[in-house]
Parts: structure tokens; sequence; C-alpha cells
């Protein structure tokens, strides 16, 4: 793809070693990007359709164009849109106050900051707060805490489907070119 000054022009099959290089980025970043829809830690969708989108350009577009891309990082942005809204929906499912909402939200603000741990109790206990502050009731705002836990927990499972749905249609549009 980008010719290096001083490097084998290409390999036996015809491929540069950089474009190999390039491709085992590419697997890694999407690799890394499954771990990451499953674990919170890592921007599991970004990474995926960073890596289809670098293995398209090392292939100069000839496989997944502009249209494809497209497709595949709208599908992208709405499982991170997905990511932040779950806990929010899922406290609102279950009757949380404005209160609760505004707090699962906050929680999953600042639980990005703190890792895994974080990211599962943030949202939880910014709704428990929330609420508790709202209703006065412990029992009330351990409902709506656990709800917008589930909320949370639907929102990883979508986010997986999402990926797969992503990479299932990356390897489609790369077979039919």
């Amino acid at each position: 793809m980008w010719p290096i000054r001083g490097t084998p022009a290409a390999t036996p099959d015809g491929y540069r070693m950089l474009d190999i290089a390039l491709y085992l980025l590419a697997a890694a970043l999407i690799i890394g990007g499954l771990v990451g829809t499953v674990l919170p830690a890592l921007p599991g969708l970004p990474m995926i359709f960073g890596g289809i989108w670098l293995a398209a350009a090392v292939d100069n577009y000839q496989h997944l164009g502009l249209w494809w891309l497209l497709l595949l990082g709208g599908l992208a942005a709405l499982g991170v849109a997905v990511d932040f809204v779950s806990a929010s929906l899922g406290a609102k499912r279950v009757g949380a106050s404005k209160a609760a909402i505004w707090g699962a939200t906050l929680g999953t603000l600042v639980g990005m900051f703190f890792g895994l741990p974080g990211l599962i109790l943030g949202p939880f206990v910014g709704a428990l707060l929330g609420e508790f502050g709202s209703s006065g009731s412990v029992l009330r705002s351990a409902h709506v805490g656990i709800g917008t836990w589930l909320g949370l927990l639907f929102g990883a499972l979508l986010k997986l489907v999402l990926s797969l749905l992503i990479l299932a249609l990356a390897a489609f549009g790369w077979w039919l070119a």
C-alpha cells in the first residue's frame, strides 16, 4: 500500500511486509475490540471498527468501500450510544425518579474513571443514591439500583450482538468484492 524506502518490495506471494504488519495490527484491534465488548475497560466497538477500517485502507478500499464503512461505523456509533444510555434506561424502566436517572448517568460517567469495578458499580450506586435522595426509601432505592444494573447488563449484551453483526457484515462485504 505505502512504499517504504529500503524495505523489500514484496513477499513471494505479492504482499509487502508493511501490509502484513498492518493486517496483523487490524486483527489485533478487532480481537481486542471483541474482548472490550465483554470487559468494559476497553472501547470495544470503536476498536473493532478501527481494525476493519485499517484492513480496508491497507486493501485500498477494494473490498470494503465508503458505503460499507459508513454502515459499519453507524452500527459502532449506535453501540457506543447504547453503552452510555443503557443504565439510565434500565432505571427508567423500573419507574425511577429523575434524580435516580441522573444519578445513574453520573455514576456511569464517574465509573469510567475507576475501571471495571467503577463501570459495574457506578450506575448502580448513582441510581441508588439518587432514588434514596428523592424517595427516602431504602427498599425502593435498592429496586431502582438493581433495575439500573440490569439495564447495564442488557446494554452489554446488545453491544456484543452489535459487535458480532459488524464483524459478520464486514466479512460479507469483503467476500462480495
